[in-house]
């Protein structure tokens, strides 16, 4: 009751994201459930999962030095997950947040396919070594999941603490919430595909210039995004919709260029094909060398039809 009548002396212009009882600690990233609430059995799975995090985010940096190039962005990339994945595991548990523990537990599913499949490519002479640290991934990992799944099974009451008795506040609560989460979902996967393409040797100066401008941009869009939806201005949603504009033009641009194009068509050079040796060709299109691709083969075909046709109405003329 405390919590509501301050909400009503707020007026309306309060974010929807506000804490209405006394209880909540109001953050940037929204309310959170103080330490205090959390039961014991959760204050210890909290506790492991994050040095658990913390240990693969020290393994991974130890390992980024001494690997492979192809090693080396994979590993990255599992850093970046990592770092994310004290966040969803931290708003998971403080916030209930449902969403967040869905893709806690995917990615310490991916963590540990990763692990598996290194193992398994390990010589037979490293793998004693390496056994010890792959049985504790395992047995670490398989607790975080297993918990994470009883903790999205349990009932939350957080959109009721935050948005009080009204339905309408609490689906409201829940969608601000689930915006706030795709908008970290989004800057993730924007950060991954980043290294990805700046990792690639194929990829020129003006494309690894645009992947490094697309780390910033990325951060600022998120920004906004959040900034909207905590203080609930519709310009900012105006200018957030339009920052996804140039990520969407350049994300269909490399997809049209790394896919092959259709048939009849005369393609572009681009990142994903430039490095391709092309077979010699001659004067004649009817007399170029044969590839081992099937599309090739279709296309010379045809070329070698049209000569023939044309040849004939020449001797018919």
């Amino acid at each position: 009751m405390d919590g509501s009548g301050a909400a009503a002396a707020a007026g309306p212009s309060v974010p929807n994201l506000t804490p209405r009882h006394r209880q909540l600690i109001p953050t940037p990233c929204g309310p959170i459930k103080p330490c205090s609430e959390l039961s014991f059995p959760v204050k210890i799975y909290f506790c492991v999962t994050i040095l658990s995090l913390l240990s693969v985010i020290g393994l991974t940096i130890e390992t980024l030095v001494r690997q492979a190039e192809e090693d080396f962005t994979i590993s990255f990339i599992q850093l970046v997950g990592a770092v994310f994945c004290v966040y969803y595991v931290s708003r998971g548990i403080l916030q209930e947040n449902r969403q967040e523990l869905v893709v806690f537990v995917l990615s310490i599913v991916l963590l540990m396919l990763r692990s598996v499949i290194n193992f398994t490519l390990l010589p037979a002479g490293q793998k004693p070594q390496l056994l010890a640290r792959f049985v504790l991934i395992l047995l670490v990992g398989s607790f975080d999941v297993i918990c994470a799944l009883l903790l999205m099974q349990s009932q939350s009451m957080m959109a009721f603490r935050v948005g009080g008795a009204l339905e309408s506040l609490q689906a409201q609560y829940c969608m601000l919430n689930l915006c706030f989460s795709m908008l970290t979902f989004d800057l993730q996967a924007q950060l991954c595909l980043c290294i990805l393409l700046i990792s690639l040797h194929e990829v020129t100066l003006l494309h690894n210039i645009i992947s490094a401008t697309g780390v910033v941009w990325g951060c600022l869009k998120v920004t906004v995004g959040i900034t909207a939806i905590l203080k609930e201005l519709k310009p900012l949603v105006w200018v957030f919709l339009i920052q996804n504009v140039p990520e969407v033009v350049y994300l269909t641009y490399l997809l049209y260029t790394c896919f092959p194009p259709m048939e009849g068509s005369t393609p572009e050079p681009s990142l994903c094909s430039s490095h391709r040796v092309k077979p010699p060709q001659s004067s004649c299109p009817a007399l170029r060398v044969a590839t081992k691709c099937p599309c090739a083969r279709m296309e010379q075909g045809q070329e070698r039809v049209t000569c023939v046709l044309e040849q004939c109405r020449w001797d018919r003329a």
